[in-house]
C-alpha cells in the first residue's frame, strides 16, 4: 500500500468550511421539534445569525483581506482565497435559504398556534395603526436622523451590522427622484408588542408582535413630508471587525486595543444582506458606495439580522422553553458560616460546570479576599462580566492590603472594551495588571 505524503491537500479539511459546517449543526437544533421546545429552537436559530455575523466579521474578512492583497497562496488543503470565498458563498448561500424555510414555514406558524403571532403594521385595525403612529412620534422619531444622497451630499456611512432602510423619494414640485437612508435605530428593541405601542388593555391569548423597521418604514411620511414615498428597502451591513495587532511594534497594547477596538466600525464592507425584492438599481447604487462587490451581497426573503429573535426568550412562556436547571452545590452551606478553605483541606472538590454550580469558586475569591491569612491573590481574568463578583473580591482584597496580580488578556475577542474597563479598575485600587504575553492569547483560568 502506497503511503501518501502529509503534503497531499486531500488528508487536511478547510478550516474556514469546516466552521460553517459546525454552524449548520447549530441551525439543525433549530429544526429540531422532536428535541426541543419552542422557544429554545428559536434561541438555536438567533444563535446561528450570530455566529454567522462574527465569522464574516473576523473569518471572512481576513480571507477578503488576502484578496485584496493579491496573494494567491494555497491553503494546506489546496484552496487558493479567491477559492475559499466561492466555496464559502455557495455554502452561506444553502445555509441561508435552510434558515429562511426553518424561520417561515416552520418557527412562525408553531409560534402562531402558541398564541405569538408577528404581524404587520398594514394588517392592524384603523384605530390601532394611528395609534401606533403616535408611538412611532413619540419614541422612535427623535431617534431618526434621515441623510439625503446626491450632489450635494456625501454618501452616508453606515456602520457595522447596522439595519438600514433605503428610500426612493420624489421630489413632486421638482420632478426629481432623490434617495435618502434611514438608519433604524439599535436602542429600542428590535421586536415591538403591539399592545404596548397601542396602550391596549384588551384581553386576549396572543401576543403580537411588530419588526421595528416595519413601524419605521410606515410612517416614512413623517419624515419626509414633502416627498412622496417611491419604495423603501431594508438592508444590513457586516463590517471587518478583526482588530490587527503587530505585537512586536505595539509598546502600548492597551492603546493598540482601543484604538483598534474604535477603528471597528470603520472596517471594509464583508458583507450585505438585502432582500430579493431589491430593485437592481438601488442594490448597485448601495454596491458601488460600499465599495464592494457582487460576491459581498446576500439575499433572503428572512429578515436580517435574526440574533435578535433572541428578545423572545424574555417571554413569560415556560412551557415553550427548557425546564431550568439548577447546578448542584457539592459544598452547600451559608458562605459566612461556610469555610471553602475547611471544605477542601478535608480533600479535594471537584466542579464539573455547567452540572456543577459556579459558586464555590466564586466563594473561594470571596473568602480569600477577607482572610486574614491570605497574603496574595494570583489570577487571569478571560472574559469579565459586567458586573462580576470576581473581580469585586479582588479589589477589596486590593484595597484590604493584600498583593493582588492578575493577567487580564485583552485580546478576548468582542470582549476587549469590557476587559479594558475592569482592568483599570483594579488598578486604580492598586492591583498590578498585566496586559497578556507578546505573541500569545492566555485562554487559562487559574487562580
Amino acid at each position: 500500500m502506497e503511503l501518501r505524503p502529509f503534503s497531499d491537500p486531500s488528508l487536511y479539511v478547510n478550516r474556514e468550511l469546516s466552521w460553517l459546517h459546525f454552524n449548520r449543526r447549530v441551525l439543525e437544533e433549530a429544526l429540531r421539534a422532536d428535541l426541543h421546545p419552542l422557544l429554545e429552537r428559536v434561541k438555536f436559530l438567533a444563535i446561528f445569525s450570530s455566529n454567522l455575523d462574527e465569522y464574516f466579521m473576523i473569518r471572512v474578512a481576513g480571507i477578503e483581506n488576502q484578496l485584496e492583497a493579491h496573494i494567491t497562496d494555497r491553503t494546506i488543503d489546496g484552496h487558493t482565497p479567491a477559492e475559499q470565498l466561492a466555496a464559502i458563498r455557495a455554502i452561506v448561500q444553502e445555509q441561508l435559504a435552510l434558515r429562511h424555510n426553518c424561520f417561515t414555514n416552520d418557527l412562525l406558524p408553531a409560534l402562531k398556534a402558541e398564541g405569538i403571532e408577528f404581524v404587520r403594521v398594514s394588517d392592524l385595525t384603523a384605530a390601532e395603526q394611528h395609534r401606533v403612529s403616535l408611538y412611532f412620534r413619540k419614541e422612535i422619531y427623535p431617534l431618526l436622523t434621515p441623510l439625503a444622497f446626491d450632489t450635494g451630499h456625501p454618501f452616508p456611512f453606515m456602520s457595522n451590522q447596522s439595519l438600514n432602510l433605503a428610500i426612493e423619494l420624489e421630489d413632486e414640485e421638482k420632478n426629481q427622484l432623490k434617495f435618502a437612508r434611514v438608519k433604524v435605530p439599535a436602542l429600542l428593541p428590535r421586536i415591538l408588542h403591539v399592545e404596548q405601542m397601542t396602550g391596549s388593555h384588551r384581553v386576549s391569548s396572543t401576543t403580537r408582535l411588530v419588526w421595528i423597521e416595519d413601524v419605521v418604514a410606515s410612517n416614512l411620511a413623517q419624515l419626509f413630508p414633502e416627498m412622496r414615498i417611491v419604495q423603501a428597502h431594508l438592508f444590513r451591513l457586516i463590517r471587518n471587525a478583526d482588530i490587527e495587532i503587530e505585537e512586536d511594534e505595539a509598546g502600548d497594547l492597551l492603546k493598540t486595543i482601543e484604538e483598534g477596538i474604535r477603528s471597528r466600525r470603520y472596517g471594509n464592507v464583508v458583507r450585505l444582506d438585502i432582500a430579493p425584492t431589491m430593485p437592481q438599481a438601488m442594490q448597485e447604487l448601495l454596491i458601488n458606495n460600499l465599495g464592494i462587490q457582487a460576491h459581498n451581497v446576500y439575499a433572503s426573503d428572512s429578515p436580517p439580522g435574526l440574533d435578535c429573535l433572541m428578545e423572545l426568550l424574555a417571554l413569560e412562556r415556560p412551557d415553550l422553553k427548557d425546564v431550568p436547571v439548577t447546578p448542584a452545590n457539592p459544598l452547600t452551606g451559608n458562605p459566612r458560616q461556610h469555610n471553602i478553605f475547611n471544605a477542601i483541606k478535608k480533600k479535594d472538590r471537584l466542579l464539573y460546570h455547567p452540572y456543577d454550580s459556579f459558586q464555590p469558586v466564586v466563594e473561594l475569591v470571596e473568602q480569600a479576599a477577607a482572610d486574614p491569612n491570605v497574603l496574595s491573590i494570583k489570577q487571569t481574568l478571560y472574559r469579565v462580566g459586567s458586573n462580576s463578583p470576581v473581580v469585586r473580591a479582588l479589589m477589596k482584597a486590593a484595597e484590604a492590603g493584600k498583593q493582588v496580580a492578575v493577567l487580564v488578556e485583552l485580546k478576548a475577542r468582542f470582549d476587549e472594551g469590557n476587559n479594558i474597563v475592569w482592568a483599570r479598575a483594579l488598578e486604580d485600587v492598586g492591583v498590578h495588571v498585566a496586559y497578556g504575553l507578546p505573541g500569545y492569547k492566555i485562554h487559562a483560568k487559574l487562580t
